[in-house]
């Protein structure tokens, strides 16, 4: 059976969010394959080679954990088909412009930076989250910017399940990583029974958490 280990990240590097920690984490879970929310164009034939020749890391934080451990046998494979909408950012600098909600982000914020993987694997992140959540809708309401952005969300977290799912149905391995933002973290974890019978093939997927 194909076991698939969910980690939660950041796409940034942020204290002791970075790139050095998240290759200890891929190093100790030694997987054959590794799904990232990302698009195919994420990492171009331009910054293969840049890095190829001249040891020049992406930047995106998932990307440059990933390269540190190129010198192992692992298959990368970006697992998105759309971006977020520009809905999506217009509802994030929407909600930034209240104070609290800002407080409540930098808090979390903070702790990613102290805490590390350690915070964002851990149901404190998801409570943390939650709260995000439910401020964002007491702001919104009822408008049509969040059903919007709702609804494009599910789309998104749909589009990498199943593409996880299709690449298994069609290749062979033991282990493989799926790194996702926080953000998604709830909900990718409520979405992995869906899935399993939703696609009638059962992966093995396990939550890491430090």
């Amino acid at each position: 059976m194909h076991s698939i280990t969910f980690v939660s990240t950041v796409h940034e590097e942020i204290g002791k969010c970075n790139a050095d920690e998240l290759y200890n984490i891929i190093k100790i879970l030694s997987p054959e394959v590794v799904f990232l929310e990302a698009l195919d164009e994420t990492y171009s034939d331009y910054e293969r080679y840049l890095f190829s020749s001249f040891g020049v890391y992406h930047r995106k934080l998932e990307l440059k954990a990933i390269q540190k451990y190129s010198n192992k046998s692992v298959k990368y494979i970006p697992v998105l088909d759309i971006g977020l909408s520009d809905a999506f950012e217009k509802k994030y600098n929407l909600v930034c412009e209240n104070i609290e909600f800002q407080m409540l982000l930098d808090n979390f914020n903070s702790l990613a930076r102290e805490n590390g993987f350690q915070f964002l694997n851990s149901a404190e992140s998801i409570r943390l989250h939650e709260e995000m959540r439910e401020f964002e809708n007491h702001l919104l309401s009822d408008n049509e910017l969040n059903k919007t952005v709702s609804e494009d969300i599910e789309a998104y977290e749909n589009s990498m399940f199943r593409n996880i799912y299709s690449y298994c149905r069609n290749n062979q391995f033991d282990s493989a990583i799926f790194m996702c933002g926080v953000a998604h973290r709830k909900s990718i974890i409520e979405k992995m029974k869906k899935f399993n019978s939703q696609e009638k093939m059962s992966l093995n997927w396990v939550i890491f958490e430090r």
